[in-house]
């Protein structure tokens, strides 16, 4: 059987998967990651842990179904974390700075105040917050060792570095875009943006368009040396990527430990509202671009009030909540801040709205529905920003299986979502781009085509009005803290 393995490396877990030419996956492996938390709103990984996973996963995946022939690798990556290691030695000279580490908020609001935000969103097509790397890539510079020759990187740069033993230092454009120091119209690196986040560019990986020619194994257990990396891209790029949500307007949402709302575009629009505009991949040098709304904090907040509550799993909880009527308390899961649209670094988590009478099941429903309300937000300022129809809404990542959660989502943005049976978006959609590449599949039309298991689930008539107002309601309470005086 010829395959591709598509490695997707996330937040919390490292997965493998063999993807065969029919376009569905015969084989899944997967293997945690890791995650410390080494001070207040400091989130990182150890990048050699980081990689093992991927091995690992690989493993458990090739011994799924072990007479393959795999005709190339795929990458598909969490994004916006970043690290850096010797590019003599191969040696990680620092942590992986994970895409929720908030360490650099006073650097980005340094940025802010010496008026830099309108010139960076203007090129980057980002806000200055601490989510993105442009501020960790100094804060990991400024504390490498004397002497030594750098190399900065994102995930994918960094999987490739390792899968062909240090024989390339690339990445894709989606990867770049997501860096605050790639030019999103003029698609390089830029000089200004490294001169406002003190970062040398010829530090960064050469950018490669998605589909591409990334080099070749060497050394990876299982696989043979010399098989082709034929593409690389982020893994909320990557699941548009997979489900062929290729017609402006078409969008998708992916669920896990935070949430990835994207929208196709015609062209490049510049962003506002609260959204960003980045790059959904690059094909033969041309890319296509996309809104997108980066929501820190989703279902990671599912087994924390799994365990307020002293429920055995998330699949507990969600089926307490499912007993409970909508309307009851507010709660706003601004753990380590509030993403897109409200971007606020100060914002905390609380719940709103609590009586004598509020009952367990009310609790755990407003959790389940602050997911919902969340999305709600983005497509909103989406919509206001881009005065076109909003397309296809495919939802993937583990939670999108669970048919009450996606109903919440689907009533209340007021369009059906189409929920998939394979919650593999990403990896999908990087093995569609490395299929692409080897002439496997021919074009767009043929991987829109390719057969998919899908579920419409249609919105349902709710008190729309009555919800969003709890819900503005405890976001307003969130995003209004203010700073204790001293003694307090």
């Amino acid at each position: 059987m010829r395959v591709i393995l598509a490695i997707d490396q996330g937040t919390t877990n490292s997965k493998a998967v063999l993807v065969c030419e029919q376009g569905e996956i015969v084989a899944r492996g997967s293997a945690p990651v890791g995650i410390s938390y080494p001070r207040p709103g400091w989130v990182e990984q150890d990048p050699r842990r980081l990689y093992a996973s991927v091995c690992e996963a690989i493993d458990a995946c090739l011994k799924a179904v072990p007479d393959v022939t795999i005709e190339a690798v795929a990458i598909s990556n969490q994004r916006e974390s970043v690290t850096a290691w010797d590019a003599d030695t191969g040696e990680a000279l620092g942590p992986v700075l994970s895409w929720q580490c908030r360490r650099t908020a006073q650097d980005c609001e340094r940025l802010v105040a010496e008026g830099r935000l309108d010139r960076v969103q203007a090129l980057t097509g980002l806000p200055l917050d601490p989510m993105f790397p442009g501020s960790k890539f100094r804060w990991l510079l400024d504390r490498v060792p004397t002497g030594r020759s750098v190399r900065l990187g994102t995930i994918d740069s960094w999987l490739v570095h390792c899968l062909t033993g240090g024989g390339r230092h690339v990445c894709d454009a989606s990867n770049a875009a997501r860096s605050q120091l790639f030019d999103l119209q003029q698609q390089r690196w830029s000089e200004e943006l490294g001169e406002i986040f003190r970062v040398d560019t010829a530090l960064l990986p050469e950018v490669l368009d998605s589909s591409a020619n990334f080099g070749a194994t060497q050394g990876l257990p299982g696989v043979p040396d010399g098989t082709p990396i034929r593409a690389a891209i982020g893994d909320s790029h990557a699941a548009l990527f997979g489900h062929g949500a290729f017609k402006p307007g078409d969008g998708k949402i992916t669920f896990g430990t935070g949430s990835s709302v994207m929208t196709t575009l015609p062209r490049f629009i510049a962003p506002s509202n609260g959204v960003t505009t980045t790059v959904a991949w690059r094909i033969s040098g041309k890319p296509t671009f996309a809104f997108e709304g980066n929501i820190l904090v989703s279902a990671a907040s599912l087994p924390w009030m799994a365990g307020i509550l002293g429920l055995p799993d998330v699949a507990a909880l969600v089926d307490l909540a499912a007993t409970a009527e909508p309307g009851g308390p507010g709660f706003v899961p601004a753990f380590v801040g509030l993403g897109a649209p409200y971007w606020n670094s100060d914002a905390r988590a609380l719940f709103s709205q609590i009586n004598f009478s509020t009952t367990r099941a009310q609790m755990a429903r407003s959790v389940t529905d602050s997911i919902a309300f969340q999305v709600h937000d983005v497509i909103a300022a989406m919509r206001a920003q881009s005065g076109g129809e909003l397309g296809a809404l495919y939802v993937d990542g583990g939670p999108s299986q669970n048919r009450f959660l996606m109903q919440c989502v689907s009533n209340l943005v007021e369009h059906a979502v189409i929920q998939c049976e394979a919650p593999e978006a990403s990896a999908l959609g990087a093995a569609y781009l490395a299929g692409l590449s080897l002439g496997l599949w021919n074009d767009l039309g043929v991987i829109a085509g390719l057969p998919r298991s899908k579920q419409v689930i249609a919105p349902e008539r709710v008190d729309r009005e009555a919800l969003l107002n709890t819900w503005n309601d405890a976001l307003a309470r969130s995003t209004s803290r203010q700073t204790p005086a001293k003694g307090e």
